[in-house]
């Protein structure tokens, strides 16, 4: 999947209907194709704290996470890519349980 496609207007990542199998690696890949001092805001139905600690272990410095809205419906947080990132050798896919 195209991950262009996913972020809409005014830099909107939503996720909300995307199936959880797959949406953890669409959301990084999203990230990792990001030129440098670019960011979007992901929006999803739960705090996405898995996912920041996924970045972290990952690739730690090379981001920042900021909540915008914290539920109880909607979690904005705005990420932005400050340097070049490396590739992993696979993503996992899981929400942690959501």
């Amino acid at each position: 999947m195209q991950t262009e496609n996913l972020i809409g207007p005014e830099k909107v990542m939503d996720v909300r209907p995307i199936p959880c199998s797959v949406k953890h690696g669409l959301i990084i890949q999203a990230w990792l194709e990001l030129p440098v001092n670019d960011h979007f805001i992901l929006l999803n139905d739960h705090d996405p704290v898995p996912l920041y600690y996924q970045f972290s272990a990952q690739w730690p410095g090379t981001f920042t996470w900021e909540h915008l809205a914290k539920g109880p419906e909607e979690f904005r947080v705005k990420i932005t890519k400050l340097k070049p990132t490396a590739v992993p050798d696979s993503t996992p896919s899981c929400c942690a349980g959501h």
